[in-house]
């Protein structure tokens, strides 16, 4: 089956957050023959996800959230526990199934969006383009050809980086016996779990009922643990911190998010580009996609409309320097990962926590934040960045989330 027939417009690679996203944003903005390319059922379409993020007022996904929280909470090393409330600010929680539904259900109204199931295997410049050859569930060859390609597909290798931790965790879906949650409160990080040789680990709670929840454990460290260590890990956190006991686990999910001042390109050839976590939406310190996609999303549409299509920059040259800073000195463990993040929510108004770690600060609120930290270590961190080479890394194995705890 060859498709070089379908009028030229944008191909979109892949139907996770970005993909998708980006598809809606296109269509809301009125682009005609957008095609989003997606795995069909097998190894290639990953495991349900969970994606968190903070949004003001209403959403474009709300009707596919799972839960939202009003109020967050952090408790420290010493197991005191600071709540704050980020109005207008809430935290919300979408699975990616539910997502997925509701913008299929959203693209398939609109005569010049599609949807098609194949496996996307090259993707080469051509006049006036770029073309896409894939391959269809049932083997057969297919060959498209559009003026934009936008590809959120996974990276083999991550660029070189001078410094690269990973953000990885295993998460149980859990029920309790009795009533043991407070579903207006969000526990974001939880550091009263013992704490790794290098780097941090937290706890992670966000309450869907009064007996049910999403508890996490997640470490920032240089390599991944194996299933069994996170069964133990989150074992004993249920037993011995949140003292729920042994809950039933409905469902658990697992990832490992790269943490790195890597520089990503976002385009790879004339008219082809690299978006999502593949074009380096990821916050590197915080592990936070979903929202980066979003802003990303309406960019790229505007720009597709305007007839300049273009990817710009997920996070600010501001936010990515305090991050290589921030990341280095805690891989180098010049800063204590469980009292710095739990110092800043202790001193800092909530609302201009959550923005600062979305990159939406000005300089002068930057300033502010960075008197609060530790500033020694950061100045002497910032000095010896400049003169660090840059290695190159592999992508960690395992399943994959675009979002998870911070």
């Amino acid at each position: 089956m060859d498709l070089r027939s379908v009028p030229p417009g944008v191909v979109v690679l892949g139907g996770g957050a970005a993909g998708l996203s980006l598809a809606y944003r296109l269509m809301e903005a009125g682009a005609d023959a957008v095609t989003v390319v997606e795995p069909p059922a097998g190894p290639l379409r990953p495991a349900e996800r969970t994606w968190c993020y903070w949004e003001r007022g209403t959403g474009d996904f709300d009707a596919a959230l799972t839960a939202t929280w009003s109020r967050l909470r952090v408790h420290g090393a010493d197991g005191a526990a600071v709540t704050v409330d980020p109005a207008p600010l809430s935290y919300r929680m979408l699975r990616s199934g539910p997502f997925e539904r509701l913008v299929h259900a959203r693209l398939a109204r609109s005569s010049g969006t599609r949807v098609l199931r194949a496996t996307a295997d090259a993707v080469r410049t051509v006049d006036g383009g770029a073309e896409v050859r894939c391959t269809d569930p049932d083997g057969r060859p297919l060959t498209l050809r559009a003026r934009h390609v936008f590809d959120s597909r996974p990276l083999r290798a991550l660029p070189p980086a001078r410094t690269r931790l990973l953000q990885h965790f295993r998460g149980w879906f859990v029920r309790t016996a009795t009533d043991r949650f407070d579903p207006a409160v969000a526990d974001l990080m939880d550091f009263r779990v013992p704490q790794p040789r290098h780097g941090l680990a937290f706890g992670y709670v966000l309450p869907l009922a009064p007996d049910r929840a999403l508890v996490e454990y997640t470490e920032f460290s240089r390599a991944p643990l194996t299933t069994e260590a996170y069964e133990r890990a989150l074992a004993l956190y249920c037993r011995d911190i949140l003292r729920i006991g042994t809950p039933t686990v409905e469902s658990a999910e697992q990832g490992v998010i790269p943490m790195t001042d890597a520089r990503f390109p976002r385009r790879t050839g004339p008219a082809v580009h690299r978006i999502g976590a593949a074009g380096g939406a990821t916050r590197p310190a915080t592990g936070y996609t979903f929202a980066a996609v979003q802003r990303q999303s309406r960019a790229i549409a505007a720009a597709v409309r305007a007839g300049r299509p273009d990817v710009p920059a997920p996070h600010g040259r501001r936010a990515l320097a305090m991050d290589a800073v921030l990341l280095r000195a805690l891989d180098t463990g010049r800063i204590d990962g469980p009292d710095f993040f739990t110092g800043l929510f202790r001193t800092l108004p909530a609302e201009r926590l959550l923005r600062f770690l979305d990159g939406a600060t000005t300089p002068w609120e930057e300033w502010g934040i960075g008197m609060r930290c530790p500033v020694g270590p950061m100045l002497r961190t910032a000095v010896e960045l400049p003169f660090l080479p840059r290695r190159s890394h592999p992508v960690p194995g395992g399943p994959r989330s675009e979002e998870s705890p911070g």
